[in-house]
Formats: structure tokens, C-alpha cells, sequence
């Protein structure tokens, strides 16, 4: 087993259709200007409401990936 060193970086993803597409957003994204992604933790979930019903969902997570 290898050592490795982590970087981690706060995101948040947002998404009409819910948490989990919220995180695949935020991890599509960062995706394409980093590489080496290897984990994300979930530190905070909020939501927008309109007319009553869950409108949009946002996610706010550490992402940590491994060093050059």
C-alpha cells in the first residue's frame, strides 16, 4: 500500500432532482479541472421550497484527492 497525501476542498452541488445528483454535479465538475479525486464527505444538506414542495436541493461537501 502506497502512502499518500490528500488535499481536500470544500464544494457545493446543487440539484432540482436531489441529493444525489446534487453530489454527482459537484463531483462531475470538479472532475474536469482536478483529477485524482478518491472520496467526498457530505457536511451540510439544504433545500429551497416553493409553493409548498421541495423545489432544489444543495449539498456541501469536503472532496479529497491525492496529491501529485
Amino acid at each position: 500500500m502506497s502512502n499518500h497525501v490528500y488535499k481536500t476542498i470544500e464544494l457545493t452541488g446543487s440539484s432540482p432532482q436531489g441529493v444525489e445528483q446534487a453530489i454527482a454535479n459537484a463531483v462531475a465538475k470538479a472532475e474536469k479541472t482536478l483529477h485524482n479525486l478518491r472520496w467526498f464527505q457530505v457536511l451540510d444538506t439544504r433545500g429551497e421550497i416553493e409553493g409548498g414542495k421541495v423545489a432544489h436541493w444543495q449539498v456541501t461537501m469536503k472532496v479529497g484527492f491525492t496529491l501529485d
